[in-house]
């Protein structure tokens, strides 16, 4: 089952996901947000719409122009086992791995994970690619509360991990998963002038998530304050 978040879009899209609804009406899911929310919110009503609709026992996210094909998404998903609730892909390029990325994206990209992977106080080399896959119970708990950032909301999700798990159990949990292929796609729609705004909402998220001590004695009933 793949479900559709229209994020207020202006253009035509609604229609063609109408469409696509009509000829895939077992296949297919759409949810129509009148008024643009950001990317955080799209995905945060996607995945509550599906957990409260279908009983599947894992879901998963992508950016909807598939720079991560459905295919490895659902080679990424066989990831998750009985210990492992999260698995996410990892734009790392290898010899065997065809990464198609913008230079300059791939500059502000790294630098932006280093100070990610600091503030988290995690080896994490990409906390941003737009595939990620929960175990059903896992994503319940992690877009229960709404997110600080409209576009950062995927560091706020390893906040929220740490805060469930704490780090020695989170990286038990978590699998990272180089993808073999990625293709930059030039309509990104995050506006150029969130570049300058991206650095308050990383000190927004550090401050509203206070990292608890490193330790697996973390309860599930956490709050993130």
């Amino acid at each position: 089952m793949l479900c559709f978040v229209n994020d207020g879009s202006t253009d035509v899209t609604m229609n063609y996901l109408k469409f696509l609804n009509s000829n895939h009406p077992t296949q297919s899911h759409i949810i129509d947000l009148k008024d643009n929310r950001g990317k955080a919110e799209a995905v945060k009503m996607g995945i509550i719409s599906c957990l409260e609709t279908f009983m599947f026992k894992n879901i998963a996210y992508l950016d909807a122009d598939l720079s991560t094909s459905l295919e490895e998404c659902w080679t990424i998903s066989n990831q998750l086992t009985s210990n492992v609730t999260f698995a996410f892909g990892s734009r790392i390029a290898k010899l065997d791995a065809s990464i198609d990325r913008k230079k300059y994206r791939f500059i502000i990209g790294r630098c932006l994970a280093t100070l990610i992977s600091k503030q988290l106080n995690l080896k994490v080399y990409d906390t941003q690619c737009g595939c990620k896959i929960f175990e059903r119970s896992l994503a319940a708990q992690l877009f229960k509360e709404k997110f600080v950032s409209k576009w950062l909301f995927d560091v706020e999700l390893f906040h929220r991990l740490l805060f469930l798990y704490g780090k020695d159990k989170l990286v038990e949990k978590v699998k990272e998963v180089p993808l073999n292929s990625w293709i930059d796609t030039p309509d990104s729609k995050v506006p150029l002038t969130y570049f300058f705004k991206l650095w308050i909402d990383l000190i927004l998220i550090k401050y509203t998530y206070k990292v608890p001590a490193q330790s697996s004695e973390i309860k599930n009933e956490a709050v993130y304050e």
